[in-house]
């Protein structure tokens, strides 16, 4: 257990009946932009612990992770009781490898995440190291109502700041009221999603990064590898970069 501690909570924040924000503060390890921890609580006789990816910038004391309260989930079900206040168990050292120094640089950057993986998403571009390596950043979020669509605050600010950041929603149960109707497969085969920063989208300028559930994950990079981007491997570097978020 020496690599766990007592982290206290500062705040929940709900943006839907199952959506919520929990913000902690813990005597935590340096992280980078994009990387997750654990968070554990006892349930019953037993520690439960998942991985969650931090909201927050690595510089930010406020420790931040975008949940979504699962019907039956064994640990969701119990942070989402959580009140400030309480205190929660938080793994000290971060990992993964969905970071920006794994990306090869280029002009352009797509950032394609679903439901609550746009998490590390926020904490990269609120680092803001992301803009040494790109021109040009799209913030892509598919989801399935437009309620979901949180942190738009936070991200009409990295807007404000940062005039190269592009952001489109994609919503596939509803009419959108902002960005597009339908999946982010659906608006990159149409090429609708390339057509909002008018720039060429091919395999020497642009970089995609997919975070989200392992379908979209799996059917969007075929569709990217159909189009004639390829993988990004250490020892060959391409243009996509994965994460899958459960």
């Amino acid at each position: 257990m020496s690599n766990w501690v007592e982290a206290k909570v500062k705040d929940v924040k709900w943006w839907t009946d199952s959506l919520f924000s929990l913000i902690v503060n813990a005597d935590v390890e340096p992280f980078v932009a994009g990387q997750f921890t654990k968070l554990a609580m006892q349930v019953g006789d037993k520690r439960v612990a998942r991985a969650y990816s931090y909201v927050n910038a690595p510089n930010n004391p406020d420790l931040e992770f975008y949940l979504i309260n699962v019907k039956d989930g064994q640990l969701s079900q119990q942070l989402a009781q959580l009140k400030p206040g309480d205190s929660v168990t938080i793994e000290r050292r971060a990992t993964g490898f969905f970071t920006l120094d794994e990306v090869p640089s280029s002009e352009q950057l797509y950032m394609l995440s679903t439901g609550t993986a746009l998490g590390p998403f926020i904490s990269i571009l609120e680092q803001g190291e992301v803009w040494q390596k790109f021109e040009h950043v799209h913030l892509v979020h598919g989801v399935r109502f437009n309620e979901d669509l949180s942190y738009q605050a936070r991200i009409k600010a990295l807007q404000q700041q940062y005039p190269n950041l592009y952001y489109s929603p994609a919503v596939s149960r509803e009419s959108a009221t902002i960005g597009f109707n339908g999946r982010i497969t659906d608006v990159i085969k149409d090429r609708r999603l390339f057509d909002v920063v008018e720039l060429p989208v091919k395999p020497d300028s642009t970089q995609f990064m997919i975070c989200g559930n392992p379908e979209m994950v799996k059917d969007t990079t075929a569709i990217l590898l159909e189009l004639g981007f390829s993988r990004n491997r250490r020892r060959e570097p391409g243009q996509i970069t994965v994460e899958q978020y459960w």
